[in-house]
Parts: structure tokens; C-alpha cells; sequence
């Protein structure tokens, strides 16, 4: 799908922009903007492609193979829009969560409930029981997973590496946050601190970390994406479900979740708010790309008249 330069450019910041956020995926923004499939691909092939690299058999052909088929009209500009962003919005969006933590969790609360509908779009009809069962596992192995108490971990260029490859797998999983995760190791604050302030020794064992990780889980991903499409959907539907319980806007420090408080008017008007935002986003991506569809249909029966 043809895209502009500037919107992959604003695509990457939007996700780059969430993975700031504890408890909202990076992978979710990506599914909902429509790249999800060829952003996984994409990296599948420049994995593959260090890979023949350095083992081999035909070296550099295969390495040009791989990396030809790699959407660089797509991975360029998003890449540049995640890292402008958590260059320059990686501290205010700290301080924001800080100050206001009910607030924003009760927005991107609805932000991802009105994103479920996209991979379940992408899912299709004919569910079968084996696909409501992935469904409920999903959801039910993500909810617990986020339901694990905050720890504090000693930051050590092991634990920054572990971290990293950890979190980058999240970014490429709708429903996991991996700010969230990096919160849920004690990694979060030290790592946004340190994108602030540019201190390049963390930031080059954290990419490290990142690129072991994305190596580890994006060959599995663009397998499953590749073979079984349906019910990687479905599964990607029961971890963004399971997730919502990070969002919560009522919980405490142990991430014990509470009633609504008497605040809750306005923490609902927030969730619908981001209800309506991302629907409306979504209504205009769909219009686009019927009318884009369309003109191409036009272009098409001009050249074959």
C-alpha cells in the first residue's frame, strides 16, 4: 500500500509517542495505523539478511535478497517519526504520568478499548473453538502477567541488556506495554532519565539489548503472521483485552485494582473521549484507503482501456 512520506513519519511518532506510557504497546499503534504485518516482516527480513551475512551459504547475495524485500518506504520514516519523538516528548510524557496518573490511564483506557475491533477485523469471521480458547489464554495470561507487583532492579549493563530485549519484545506484541514491563522491573524511570539526558553509555547497551530481543522474537512473529494469520490475530486480540487491566484508572501502587472514586464522571468522559478519537481515526484510515483503492482502480482501467 502506497503511504506518504510524512504520514509514515507521524505513524512512527505515534508509536514511538505511546511506548512512553506505561501500559500502552507500541505494537498496538502500529496495528491500528495499518503496518503492523509489513513493519514485522520488514525487521523479519533485515534479521535474515545479517543472518546470511554472517553464516552464509552465498554471502552477499543472499544479504541483498533479503534486505530488497525490506518496505524501506515504510520502515525509514516511521523509525525517524519513534526516535524524534522519544527524543523530545521521553520526559514532559514521564512527568505527565506522574503528576496525572489516573487521567491519562483512563484516556489510553479508551484509546485501546477502541482499538480491539482492528485485529479482530483482521481476524475475519468463522471462529472455530480453538480460536475463542487462544482468545480467553491470551487474555487471561496477560492479565496475570500485569497483575505482578513493581520490583527494583540494580541498573548494571546486564540488567539495562536483559531489559531492553525484554521491552523491545512488548513493543512488537499489541497489548503489551514495554514501558510498562521496564515499570514492572524497576527499569522505567532510570531508562526515560537517561534518553533525557543523553547519556549515550545507557542508551548504547539499551540498543543493544533492544536489537538481541527484536532478533529473538520478530523471526517467530513474521512466521506466525506468514502461516497461521488468523489466529495470531485472535491471540493479539486476547493480550490487548488482558492489558486493559493495566489501564485501570483506579489502583494503588501494588497494582491492586479498586472501585471507581468519586471522580469517576470525569475518568469516564476521558475513556470516551479516547473512544472517539481513535474510532474517528480509523473511520478517516478507511476512507482513505477506499478512496486511494478506488483511484488506483481508475489509473488502472485508463492504462488497460
Amino acid at each position: 500500500m502506497k503511504r506518504s512520506f510524512l504520514g509514515n513519519v507521524v505513524r512512527g511518532a505515534l508509536i514511538g509517542l505511546v511506548e512512553t506510557v506505561p501500559g500502552v504497546s507500541g505494537g498496538t499503534v502500529a496495528l491500528v495505523v495499518g503496518i503492523y504485518d509489513e513493519l514485522i516482516n520488514s525487521i523479519g527480513h533485515v534479521v535474515s539478511a545479517f543472518r546470511k551475512l554472517i553464516a552464509g551459504p552465498d554471502r552477499g547475495a543472499g544479504f541483498k535478497s533479503e534486505m530488497a524485500q525490506v518496505h524501506w518506504r515504510l520502515v525509514i520514516p516511521v523509525a525517524i517519526g519513534m526516535f524524534a519523538i522519544l527524543l523530545t516528548v521521553a520526559g514532559p510524557m514521564s512527568h505527565l504520568v506522574e503528576t496525572y496518573p489516573q487521567h491519562t490511564r483512563a484516556v489510553f483506557f479508551g484509546l485501546v478499548l477502541g482499538s480491539i475491533w482492528v485485529p479482530l477485523r483482521l481476524a475475519g469471521g468463522h471462529w472455530r473453538l480453538r480460536d475463542g480458547a487462544a482468545l480467553v489464554i491470551a487474555a487471561a495470561a496477560t492479565f496475570w502477567l500485569l497483575s505482578v507487583p513493581p520490583t527494583e532492579i540494580e541498573a548494571t549493563p546486564v540488567t539495562i541488556v536483559g531489559a531492553a530485549a525484554i521491552a523491545v519484545s512488548a513493543l512488537m506484541l499489541p497489548g503489551l506495554s514495554g514501558s510498562f514491563l521496564l515499570l514492572t522491573m524497576g527499569m522505567y524511570q532510570v531508562t526515560l532519565k537517561a534518553v533525557a539526558e543523553r547519556d549515550l553509555g545507557y542508551i548504547g547497551l539499551f540498543a543493544m539489548g533492544a536489537a538481541l530481543g527484536m532478533i529473538v522474537i520478530v523471526k517467530g512473529l513474521q512466521w506466525l503472521l506468514n502461516n497461521h494469520h488468523k489466529g495470531t490475530m485472535v491471540a493479539l486480540v486476547g493480550l490487548m483485552i488482558g492489558a486493559l487491566r493495566t489501564l485501570w484508572p483506579w489502583q494503588d501502587e501494588n497494582r491492586t485494582l479498586l472501585a471507581p472514586a468519586d471522580n469517576w464522571p470525569l475518568l469516564l468522559g476521558l475513556c470516551a473521549a479516547g473512544i472517539v478519537v481513535v474510532s474517528i481515526t480509523l473511520y478517516l484510515d478507511q476512507r482513505v484507503s477506499e478512496r486511494g483503492a478506488g483511484m488506483s482502480q481508475e489509473l488502472a482501467g485508463v492504462k488497460n482501456p
